[in-house]
């Protein structure tokens, strides 16, 4: 029998059609942030609308190159992120192609607009990471702690020459999006659980010192290994926001009010009252749940539930252990974005300035998220590309 092995029918249709309804929603969000007046009347939405272009641009062109070819181009996409990130380092902030925002050097200033290098970074990492794990295994089939214990060496000399440059600019948010992808690539590469058990174990503890270290030794963790007195702020802001109410905590009391406000159906679109800062941006969650109530924000969490599924259901149907590592890196990244994201808006977690992904405005966030999706329908495409020629052959 002859297989149909049409384009049509390889694209990913159901995967096209989330990523629809998340402008949908990022547009409707962003419009109603835009009602309290602190953007001076300043739309956004078509702006992003343009940033969905460019991700749908960057999709097409990624799904013209198979698995095979990105595994081969590894270590150059690897090494170009690093390099854009050294060059945002060395680059002094007086410059006019770099722009210190907040204190922090993170981006670069072209005429297409403000660009985050770090965003972009995370795939690249992912892509260089999966490619170090395929090799790894391939050139060790008998496991050993040894070779188990080596490869963690390896991810932790790949994870740790952008997460300097990266904990340097300083962004200690993406810096935790980088050891949640590693940890997810760790739990996927092989390695002995005599092994993980303990390293995840030891990292819950350190997290557990350094977290208490924050409230009693900031001198120490500020004169030693290089943190910001703002940081610090972040967290006695989070355990108890209304004793910072007119300094850091300020932002995390605006979003409880908001999202509390908008109890189980919201206020409906563009019904705000409350003023949330950067509530188009890292703040976006807070006004869905003051537009649409419990809900509202319900529908968007299952959403990404949707698309966490999905990809993990593409996961599982990949037969190449590169497409593999590169999946389950992107679906960390991912998952690990939007309970980091929601999470500092209800007080689960503290504030890192974390966007929600592919409904926070940004083109940087929105291109680099496209980036990793971009492979996704690729692996997807080319996968049963291979598939039915075998069954053909056969």
């Amino acid at each position: 029998m002859k297989l149909n092995n049409r384009p049509s029918d390889r694209f990913d249709w159901t995967l096209a059609f989330i990523l629809l309804l998340f402008l949908i929603i990022s547009s409707f969000a962003i419009a109603s942030a835009q009602t309290t007046g602190q953007y001076n009347h300043t739309n956004f939405v078509p702006a992003q609308i343009r940033w969905y272009a460019v991700g749908a641009f960057i999709i097409a062109v990624m799904m013209y190159f198979d698995p095979e070819q990105y595994k081969k181009a590894a270590w150059l996409i690897y090494g170009a992120g690093v390099f854009s990130l050294f060059l945002l380092h060395v680059l002094p902030g007086s410059m006019a192609l770099v722009e210190p925002r907040n204190n922090a050097k993170s981006w670069f200033h072209l005429p297409i607009g403000d660009i985050q290098p770090a965003e972009f970074m995370k795939t690249f990492y992912i892509i260089g990471a999966a490619k170090l794990i395929t090799m790894h295994n391939e050139k060790n089939l008998i496991r050993t702690v040894q070779t188990d214990l080596m490869l963690l060496l390896k991810l932790a000399g790949v994870m740790a020459l952008p997460l300097f440059f990266i904990f340097k600019q300083p962004d200690l948010g993406t810096s935790l999006v980088f050891i949640a992808i590693t940890a997810a690539l760790i739990l996927v590469s092989g390695i002995s659980w005599k092994i993980i058990t303990p390293l995840f174990a030891g990292t819950a503890v350190l997290g557990g010192i350094v977290i208490w270290m924050a409230l009693y030794m900031q001198e120490f963790l500020v004169k030693t290994i290089g943190f910001k007195q703002y940081q610090f702020a972040r967290v006695y802001s989070w355990l108890d926001p209304y004793t910072y109410s007119t300094d850091e905590g300020r932002h995390l009391i605006t979003s409880l009010n908001a999202i509390g406000s908008g109890q189980i159906g919201g206020k409906g679109f563009m019904g705000r009252e409350v003023y949330v800062p950067e509530a188009h941006t890292d703040f976006i969650f807070s006004v869905i749940g003051e537009d649409w109530g419990f809900i509202g924000a319900s529908v968007v969490i299952s959403l990404y539930f949707v698309l966490i599924y999905h990809l993990t259901k593409i996961t599982l149907q990949l037969k190449d252990p590169f497409s593999t590592y590169v999946l389950s890196g992107i679906i960390a990244m991912i998952t690990f974005h939007v309970f980091q994201n929601i999470g500092m808006t209800i007080q689960l977690l503290p504030i890192t300035g974390i966007p929600l992904p592919l409904i926070s405005y940004g083109g940087s966030s929105i291109m680099g998220n496209m980036l990793a999706l971009g492979l996704v329908f690729s692996m997807k495409f080319h996968h049963r590309t291979y598939m039915f020629s075998a069954e053909s052959e056969d």
